[in-house]
Formats: C-alpha cells, sequence, structure tokens
C-alpha cells in the first residue's frame, strides 16, 4: 500500500456506516443462546448456569491471583469460545469472572454470553487513564464527607501520587466507540443506572475505599488520546478514559441488565513517568473489597439469596 496516497473520503453529507439503517427494536437473528447452544454441543457440555453475580476484568490482574492462589476453579458449564470463566468465593458469595475481555466489542459480546447463561448483574473493573488532577484527593474528601474512615495506607498515596489508588464508579460514559451505536441511537454519553450507581457509591466507600463518581471516555484507539482529545473531555468534565465503560452502559439499557462499572485511575497517559501502579496485589484486594461490598448491596436491593 501506497502510504502516501490519501484515504477514501466520503461524501461530508453522508451518514457514516457506524449511524446507518439501524433498527434498534429489532431482533437480532444471531444471538448468544444459539452461540452458546452450538458451543455446548460441540465441546459436550451441559447447560448450566453460571452465578448470579458476575464480573469483567479486563487486565486480568484478579484471575492472575485467583489463579496464582489457588481460590479460584474453573466453570465446567461456561461455553463462550473465547474466554474461561473462574468461579470463586467472596464473602460467603460465588461469584464468576472473566479476564482480559477488553474493549468495548470483547466487552458487551462477553456480557451477551453472562447474562444469558444466567448471570443476574455484572459488576465491570478496569483500568483508566487520568484526565483530571487530584482524583485521588478529591475521592478522600468524598469518603470523610460520608462519614467514612479510610485506609491510612491509602491516604499515604496522596502524597506519592495522586492517581494511586484512584478509584470511579463511572456514572456515564462518553461514547467514543463503535458497540454502542448498534444498541442505542447517537447521543455523546451512555448513562449508568443512577440507583445502582448509588448504592455501589455508597458500599465501596463503607466499605473503606475511596471512591469518586463521575464519567468516562471510552475510546477504541487508546493510542490515539491525542492532548486536543484530552481538552475536550475536560470541558465535558470527563475524569478518566477507558474502554469499555460505554458501551456496557448502552448494552445494559437497551437490554435491561443491571451493570456497574468502576475505573482504577492507575496511568497519567504519557504526562508522568511512573504508571500503572494499582498497588497491593497489583489492586487484586482493592478491587475484592469493591466487588464484595458492590454485591451484596446490589443483593440487598434486589432481594438476591447468597449462592
Amino acid at each position: 500500500m501506497d502510504h502516501q496516497t490519501k484515504p477514501n473520503v466520503s461524501d461530508a453529507g453522508r451518514t457514516p456506516p457506524i449511524l446507518a439503517r439501524k433498527a434498534f427494536e429489532a431482533r437480532s437473528l444471531f444471538d448468544p443462546q444459539t452461540l452458546l447452544r452450538d458451543a455446548r454441543r460441540q465441546k459436550g457440555l451441559l447447560a448450566q448456569d453460571v452465578p448470579p453475580v458476575c464480573v469483567l476484568d479486563p487486565d486480568g490482574d484478579i484471575v492472575r491471583w485467583l489463579r496464582a492462589t489457588g481460590a479460584g476453579k474453573r466453570s465446567a458449564g461456561w461455553a463462550c469460545y473465547h474466554t474461561e470463566l473462574l468461579e470463586f468465593e467472596l464473602s460467603g458469595r460465588i461469584l464468576g469472572i472473566v479476564g482480559c475481555a477488553v474493549g468495548a466489542s470483547f466487552a458487551v459480546l462477553v456480557a451477551e454470553e453472562l447474562f444469558a447463561s444466567g448471570c443476574q448483574f455484572l459488576i465491570s473493573i478496569t483500568s483508566a487513564g487520568q484526565i483530571v488532577d487530584d482524583l485521588l484527593l478529591d475521592a478522600l474528601v468524598a469518603a470523610a464527607v460520608f462519614g467514612t474512615q479510610v485506609d491510612e495506607v491509602l491516604v499515604g498515596h496522596v502524597g506519592a501520587a495522586d492517581r494511586d489508588g484512584a478509584v470511579l464508579v463511572i456514572d456515564r460514559a462518553l461514547r467514543d466507540e463503535g458497540t454502542s451505536y448498534h444498541y442505542l441511537p447517537p447521543a455523546d454519553f451512555a448513562e449508568a443506572d443512577p440507583g445502582l450507581v448509588s448504592i455501589a457509591q455508597g458500599a465501596v466507600l463503607t466499605a473503606g475505599v475511596p471512591l469518586r463518581r463521575g464519567a468516562s471516555w471510552t475510546t477504541d484507539a487508546p493510542f490515539r488520546e491525542t492532548a486536543a482529545a484530552l481538552e475536550t473531555a475536560r470541558t465535558h468534565g470527563i475524569l478518566a478514559v477507558e474502554m469499555e465503560a460505554a458501551a456496557l452502559y448502552a448494552f445494559a439499557f437497551a437490554q435491561r441488565r443491571s451493570v456497574v462499572c468502576f475505573a482504577h485511575v492507575t496511568n497519567a497517559i504519557g504526562r508522568a513517568e511512573r504508571n500503572f501502579e494499582k498497588g497491593q496485589a497489583a489492586g487484586t484486594t482493592e478491587a475484592l473489597k469493591i466487588i464484595a461490598a458492590t454485591a451484596e448491596a446490589h443483593a440487598a436491593r434486589a432481594g438476591l439469596e447468597a449462592r
């Protein structure tokens, strides 16, 4: 290919294909139930529900820790072609977790299959890039206002690097990816269920984890996070950039599913040397606190029995 040749440029007045001819209320001819049925047939698996509460772990750190410690076991009934699901016990509840489903389309593909397999509530905890300064400081202030005592080790992070330990519960996500446009009409943001975000926020703060509630920017192209793009995100009041939340929230709204997304803000998007630090056990200790608190709060809200 001649890289000096300009790509084809569409007529500026034309609707791009990703926005054209969408029938949002129409049933898809290809659905997760069909895929899972044939996957079970080919793999010789019996139909078996996943746990009611499941987790997406795009970084894979929680899954690696569960494997290393022997705390997670491979689900015998998970039929997905592309992933493995581990089951593990946390605070008296059996949960399912899928690692390394990175990006909007992969995350929603797995989410569709999880809900088709018996999941009732999905928690996503991903890494994110920091867009605004003092995220952890703001989270600590929020915790203090909430009347929560937080771990001293986390407070100590403020003096070292403001982004370390900063966790965001995402209440809306800028739709700068493709998947959400197959579920909902065009709009700037995909919105979370505000009630679900509120109970998650309260539960996590009560568990002693500093937390900020706010907006994220979901991108399909992490290596195109330019200075202009970051400035645009700031003008929208966005706190961090990640790769899954907008699509997961669009899917959740369209399919009436319960999903909440957290972001562990671990890097300064190339603006600092010390990046991608999550804390103890690559962030797993804190992530498990978040998952346990959120799962328990949602169960109380939904009346789910511990499995």
